[in-house]
């Protein structure tokens, strides 16, 4: 599913349709030379395109003239621009499927493209994916673990990136429980921009977990350059953590309200279902969520044998 899932939301030749588990395809690995990663080096790697973030018992003034010493031979030079230009979202839902033959689970991916990081309602959109299913107490786990005891865990995410992020619900299930469990990501999406918004008592739990959880979020080194990392990736203000926790204690259930109607489209999402497919296709299939098609695990279409042998 992290395969295949990108490609399905980006189109080819966009960069974040790239397979999301950075293994590329066997194609790609197969034809890997010395010579191409040297060039990808020679191509990326420059002053120009990189910052470095220190963190520890130093100053400036004392690691600037180390850093200087060190890189003073690494060249500026021209860097290609990435194509992470913006993607629409689908005009409907639809449904892939991969065959999984024997498979005990079937993995649930249902999404779509999302706003990026940096973005002005990126708190109450952090805080809205909290109450559907960012946390484990959140509606989406609550409803396929701890309830129907379908999957040992579901959740929904969004993945950090400078273009349009991918908005990701995903739900390994039990297969017998497949066309369920679509059926429950389904109302849970449709719910919280419909008949069932954020409340009062999620939004509250939502600000608490996320602010009195700070003292602990920087007890290491490591942890400090991290979200200087994230500042300097996204071009977030520099007193960004700084006012975190204020900008958090502000929200109320119409902005994380407003922030579900921003970022969630159930009627336009793409669903990734890795299954035995003996036992689920027409299961899904008789959910109507959207057409059906099957792909082989690079995302490539594949043909339907059921469908092909009845037109003959």
């Amino acid at each position: 599913a992290l395969r295949t899932f990108p490609k399905l939301l980006y189109g080819e030749g966009h960069a974040y349709a790239l397979p999301l588990t950075g293994s590329g395809t066997e194609q790609s690995v197969q034809s890997l030379s010395t010579a191409a990663l040297r060039e990808f080096h020679g191509t990326w790697f420059k002053p120009n395109n990189a910052t470095m973030v220190v963190v520890g018992d130093t100053t400036l003034d004392e690691i600037s003239p180390e850093l200087e010493k060190l890189f003073r031979g690494w060249r500026e030079g021209d860097v290609p621009k990435k194509n992470i230009a913006t993607v629409l979202q689908k005009d409907s839902s639809s449904v892939y499927l991969v065959d999984r033959p024997g498979s005990e689970q079937s993995i649930i991916f249902a999404g779509h493209v999302a706003p990026p990081r940096a973005n002005a309602d990126e708190i109450a959109i952090q805080a809205m994916n909290d109450v559907l299913g960012g946390n484990f107490s959140a509606r989406i786990n609550m409803n396929l673990r701890e309830d129907k005891h379908w999957s040992y865990g579901a959740r929904s995410l969004l993945v950090n990136a400078e273009g349009q992020r991918p908005f990701i619900v995903y739900a390994p299930v039990q297969s017998d429980k497949t066309r369920e469990s679509m059926a429950e990501i389904q109302k849970e999406l449709a719910g919280i921009v419909n008949d069932a918004p954020p409340t009062e008592d999620e939004v509250s739990k939502v600000k608490a977990r996320s602010t009195l959880s700070l003292p602990g979020r920087w007890e290491t080194a490591g942890a400090v350059a991290g979200s200087v990392r994230e500042i300097v990736r996204f071009g977030l203000p520099d007193d960004y953590w700084n006012t975190y926790a204020d900008q958090v204690n502000a929200l109320d259930v119409a902005a994380v309200t407003k922030a579900a109607h921003e970022v969630i489209h159930p009627d336009r999402l793409v669903w990734v279902v890795v299954g035995d497919r003996a036992k689920i296709e027409q299961e899904v299939r008789d959910l109507g969520l959207g057409n059906i098609s099957l792909i082989d695990a690079d995302g490539n279409p594949i043909p339907d044998k059921a469908s092909v042998a009845a037109q003959h």
